[in-house]
């Protein structure tokens, strides 16, 4: 072991080998008895490709670049495709990025077919979007969420379930499109079925709540014509969130609600909502926030078991039995899995990680109880020594409250720091806010830990994982719970000797670019920052500056404008700026509509002539987080650039120098 300052030890882990394994696989389904999935693509312009799993063992991209399976309805999208199998083989349904129309493909069809659109493109402003599909073969048709635009605002838009013909015959004509549902709700999700096909159920709300706020389960006949007899509210309501919802066989409903404080499994028949049984009544969450149309968390199995995501957060695929409330959890070295299952028979599949390996496609074999691995396979890019070795910590914060933080410590197997050093920390605020970090091996945080710079994440008040009070410690006070509770876990940190007080930074993207901003400008904890695609602006950002799925989440989590608008300037990073005095660097894509540059630009207005070191770093292309690789291995160089720079790091190994203006 040899010994060196922290943040001058070498590493085999370099930004383009993060950038290159960064995102996650997607959207589990099976077609047949084929497992599918989306994968991203860094180095394909971020693109995300459909994969399937064949009879063989082996994995296929269904679809070569630069087609995009990715929808952008609500702009954080939804699930972008449906598939069946067929006689003459695979029939898949899928939106494509670039001009989201849907298209049907059949990749096994002879000859060189390419995929057929079937929905038409729109000029009024963002066009018709889809998500969430379902296949109705038998009908010869799809249905899905239809999110159209009706007019140039990000809000001038309606939602509503529609049935799309799969002969190709709405690809030029709007009007044989069927509407399913009414848009009296300005967000649903997809249908789902009835075994004997006579209901659809689906999710709906409204402003100003979001869907972990409070949401309703709609449930309403279908007609032999394959139309929609009159909906009513089955579940859920202003303070109940219900997550996601789906049928048993026997025809019974399966919900995820929260109306005990706790994202549990639900069982009732379609006549009688009051008699809903609580599956399996326990303080963790069986279900998580709907960021994305069409995420799940269980799904049924024809033999009346059911698999279950769940945990404090998402630790463990399980199966559980209605009758009698047991979860038996799959074994494995999984410790998170993602909000996507689907079953097959007796098969499950599901996208788990763990910290010593990323996200990869698990399927369980409810029959034998094993669970292997079927796609994107972790493979160690470098010697699993020079990862991090997580600590799940809970930190006490003011009025004592808990907050759960995940510390990875400086590690590296081949050197060891001064016995008379102190190790910088970075704290990692995480997006959302309604949302969390995962405990799982992340490459971008192995790029610092293996140089001698510790991680720190914060799953802060209004994070998600730790029932609904924890997620309602936000409620009108985002802006100073979140900054607070990052605040107190850093100086815990230094306090207990772990880390250095004068080394100390912080950098989150999106809301915790807004956490970052305000941190930096509203507290002394920190030397410097790292701010990316942020919220800077809360005047703007609630009046329309914006996407609509998020047009009015600060209703909730600082208060509604008209009743408290000076608490909007009040807490605004561009409004503080005068009290800015710490360096940082600011990450923005141009592409960004849900955290647009000119937030970033008005923050840079008032900073302007007072003297602080700072970069701002503006990337083409790039949208509400980076995808491409290029992107992404700039992002990391130029963050270490600042730290070395502020910290007075010796690196080991050229990057470039990251310029500070002033």
């Amino acid at each position: 072991m040899q010994t060196r300052a922290y943040g001058s030890w070498p590493s085999p882990i370099d930004a383009e080998l993060a950038a290159t394994h960064d995102g996650a696989p997607g959207f589990v389904g099976f077609v047949g008895a084929e497992a599918w999935w989306t994968e991203p693509r860094p180095v394909e312009a971020g693109r995300r490709a459909l994969m399937r799993r064949l009879p063989d063992g082996t994995e296929q991209s269904v679809l070569p670049a630069p087609w995009n399976v990715r929808s952008r309805v609500v702009e954080y999208g939804g699930r972008p495709w449906a598939g069946t199998e067929r006689p003459e083989g695979p029939l898949v349904v899928f939106v494509d990025f670039a001009d989201q129309r849907l298209y049907a493909y059949e990749p096994d069809a002879p000859g060189d077919r390419a995929p057929r659109p079937l929905t038409p493109l729109s000029e009024v402003g963002g066009g018709l979007r889809w998500a969430d599909p379902v296949l109705r073969a038998e009908r010869g048709e799809v249905w899905c969420v239809l999110e159209e635009f009706t007019g140039p605002g990000p809000t001038d838009v309606r939602r509503v379930i529609a049935a799309v013909p799969l002969d190709g015959s709405a690809a030029g004509d709007r009007g044989a499109v069927r509407e399913l549902s009414d848009d009296r709700h300005r967000f649903v999700t997809g249908p789902r079925l009835s075994p004997d096909g006579t209901r659809a159920a689906w999710l709906a709300w409204d402003h100003p709540r979001m869907p972990w706020d409070g949401s309703e389960l709609m449930l309403a006949e279908v007609r032999q014509d394959g139309t929609f007899g009159p909906a009513r509210v089955f579940a859920g309501g202003p303070e109940e969130s219900v997550a996601q919802v789906d049928w048993a066989q026997d025809g019974r409903l399966l919900f995820a609600s929260d109306r005990t404080g706790w994202w549990n499994l639900y069982r009732a028949t379609p006549e009688d909502s009051a008699r809903a049984q609580a599956l399996c009544p326990r303080q963790e969450e069986f279900a998580g926030p709907l960021w994305q149309i069409g995420l799940s968390w269980f799904a049924p199995l024809d033999s009346g078991l059911i698999a279950v995501v769940h945990g404090k957060g998402a630790t463990a695929l399980g199966i559980l039995d209605p009758e009698t409330g047991e979860v038996v959890d799959a074994a494995g070295p999984w410790t998170e899995w993602a909000a996507t299952v689907a079953a097959h028979g007796p098969r499950v599949v599901g996208i788990a990680a763990s910290p010593r390996s990323a996200y990869e496609v698990v399927e369980l074999d409810t029959g034998t109880g094993r669970a292997r691995v079927v796609g994107a396979a972790h493979d160690d890019p470098v010697d699993p020594t020079y990862y991090p070795e997580p600590q799940i910590r809970t930190f006490a914060g003011p009025a004592g409250r808990e907050i759960h933080a995940h510390v990875y410590p400086p590690h590296h197997p081949g050197h060891l720091p001064p016995d008379d050093e102190l190790p910088p920390y970075v704290v990692w605020a995480h997006g959302g806010p309604t949302s969390r970090s995962p405990l799982v091996l992340d490459l971008a945080i192995a790029y610092f830990t293996s140089r001698g710079i510790g991680v720190a994440e914060v799953n802060y008040g209004g994070s998600t994982g730790y029932g609904r009070a924890y997620r309602n410690r936000l409620r009108e006070q985002w802006g100073i719970v979140d900054v607070d509770d990052c605040a107190a876990v850093a100086l815990a940190l230094a306090d207990e000797g772990t880390a250095d007080r004068d080394r100390l930074a912080i950098r989150g993207g999106s809301a915790g670019g807004w956490t970052t901003a305000v941190s930096l400008t509203g507290t002394d904890v920190y030397a410097c920052g790292t701010i990316i695609y942020p919220v800077l602006d809360l005047a703007a950002f609630g009046s329309g500056e914006t996407h609509d799925f998020e047009s009015q989440y600060l209703h909730s989590i600082v208060g509604p404008f008209d009743a408290v608008p000076g608490r909007y300037a009040e807490r605004s990073p561009v409004t503080r700026a005068d009290h800015l005095t710490t360096p940082f660097l600011l990450l923005q894509g141009l592409d960004d509509v849900i955290c647009p540059p000119a937030q970033s630009e008005r923050f840079l207005a008032r900073i302007e002539g007072r003297g602080i070191p700072h970069a701002y770093i503006a990337f083409e292309g790039e949208g509400h987080g980076f995808r491409r690789a290029d992107t992404m291995v700039r992002a990391l160089e130029a963050e270490l650039s600042l730290y070395a720079q502020v910290f007075r790091l010796d690196l080991a190994g050229r990057i470039a120098t990251l310029e500070l203006a002033k």
